[in-house]
């Protein structure tokens, strides 16, 4: 046997038993009669706990008229409370040595804090307060569309190749809301009055539309005391909360544009349609996504970086979601190489993965990879109590922290040669290529209309 392969069966070992011992994560979990579910994880290895709250809301379940709804509250929601001054909310947490932090998505908005454990009273008291007695102002909202606004010139407007998850949303979907990126729309959020702020707030920030997750050095039976005292009294939400039914239609013609943007290099992106997390074909695209894009070895990295020189930098995402999302690669052309040159080349490995089973070694490898990033996930507090309120809310099943992993392991070489057959093709996807703004004015014979071919 040759030494390679003896080393990945060791490594392979070495993860398993690992995995062994680091995914039995045990939890308790119940709900309030207001609706709120509790999730708790015991871990008294450091002083240090987690408290996060996920609500069951994102980007999809806005207005079409009012996008951006969510994010914007993640930021409104440090502005304070009826009972915490404007401002105070970071210094309450920074002055107890702990840290906080929140992201929105598609799907969810998730706050939480990072604190020692003998301040886990503080991080509930918070997370009350933001649930309950919100400041919604005039004067909160004003300043944070003013902080949006230059998150926005920051990170989209400004940012080479910025626009990127815009304009393929754009394109990949006509009627789903995930047709729009989480940042939304800066114009609805200008328009929008204090009512509508408070109608979203009312609407979607109560308990029954929220997940309390916490990990790391608690006491269980305290720490219920604890969350029925600060969580226990909120009132049940009085509102039917909105969730989209809408199906995308199946695509059945490749969606083709051009942009041009303040980049020096062109970009080609490419985007297919992939179904929802959580489902055999979502695991198999996964592992796909690591076969072709998971370190210097990966087979896109090897092939046009190294190899053909093609590319700066080239890769492979599944944008995965709750509804059905996008299975994203995108290559940045190396100096003068041309852009149909790099998405030809692209797809040409795509190609290799429909016609060929990848070999046992390339598949050990990742499987090796899938497994480790899985660990890592779940190492410290912050994770688990992330994870468990994710499994929780998308799958019902705050078990998958410790069972997921063999959804992964189920998926063979055969799944893999399969999904790419059925999904990476050219009539389920948007191609868009990114050229310098100094190209605009000269003929280019890619621009094709976005109705496609």
């Amino acid at each position: 046997m040759k030494k390679t392969a003896i080393l990945s069966m060791l490594l392979l070992l070495v993860i398993r038993l690992a995995y062994g011992q680091a995914t039995n994560i045990e939890f308790t979990e119940y709900t309030l009669d207001n609706g709120l579910h509790v999730i708790l994880h015991q871990d008294n290895s450091t002083p240090i706990v987690a408290v996060s709250v996920l609500y069951h809301v994102g980007s999809k379940n806005e207005n079409p008229d009012r996008t951006g709804f969510a994010h914007f509250f993640e930021h409104l929601l440090f502005e304070g409370s009826e009972n915490i001054e404007r401002g105070q909310f970071d210094k309450l947490v920074t002055g107890a040595g702990g840290e906080l932090n929140a992201n929105t998505s598609f799907d969810r908005t998730f706050y939480y804090e990072i604190l020692p454990s003998n301040q886990l009273e503080l991080g509930l008291y918070l997370e009350s307060e933001r649930m309950l007695h919100a400041k919604i102002d005039s004067v909160g909202v004003e300043t944070q569309r003013e902080v949006v606004k230059e998150e926005k010139r920051q990170r989209y407007d400004n940012q080479p190749y910025g626009s990127i998850l815009i304009e393929v949303l754009d394109r990949a979907y006509e009627v789903h809301p995930y047709q729009w990126a989480p940042i939304g729309s800066l114009e609805h959020l200008n328009e929008a009055t204090l009512d509508e702020f408070m109608d979203f707030y009312n609407t979607f920030y109560v308990p029954d539309n929220a997940t309390l997750s916490i990990a790391g050095d608690i006491d269980i039976k305290q720490t219920k005391k604890l969350v029925d005292k600060y969580f226990g009294g909120i009132p049940k939400g009085t509102k039917p909360i909105p969730r989209p039914t809408v199906v995308e239609p199946q695509k059945t013609q490749e969606v083709r544009d051009v942009i041009f943007d303040n980049i020096q290099l062109p970009a080609v992106i490419q985007a297919y349609h992939m179904p929802a997390q959580g489902t055999p074909d979502y695991y198999a695209l996964n592992v796909l996504t690591n076969l072709l894009s998971n370190g210097q070895s990966s087979r896109l990295n090897k092939a046009l970086v190294d190899n053909q020189q093609k590319a700066l930098f080239v890769g492979a995402i599944p944008l995965s979601a709750e509804d059905p999302g996008l299975f994203i690669t995108l290559g940045i052309a190396a100096a003068g190489v041309e852009v149909n040159d790099l998405e030809e080349s692209m797809d040409k490995e795509l190609e290799k993965v429909k016609t060929d089973l990848i070999t046992e070694r390339e598949f050990q490898k990742i499987q090796n990879q899938i497994e480790s990033d899985f660990i890592a996930g779940n190492a410290r507090v912050a994770g688990i109590a992330e994870s468990l309120a994710n499994y929780h809310v998308y799958f019902g099943d705050a078990n998958l922290i410790n069972t997921e992993i063999d959804k992964f392991r189920k998926v063979t070489r055969e799944d893999i040669k399969r999904v790419a057959n059925k999904y990476l093709t050219k009539e389920n996807r948007v191609v868009l290529h990114y050229l310098p703004k100094s190209a605009q004015q000269q003929p280019d014979d890619t621009t094709i209309n976005k109705e496609g071919n």
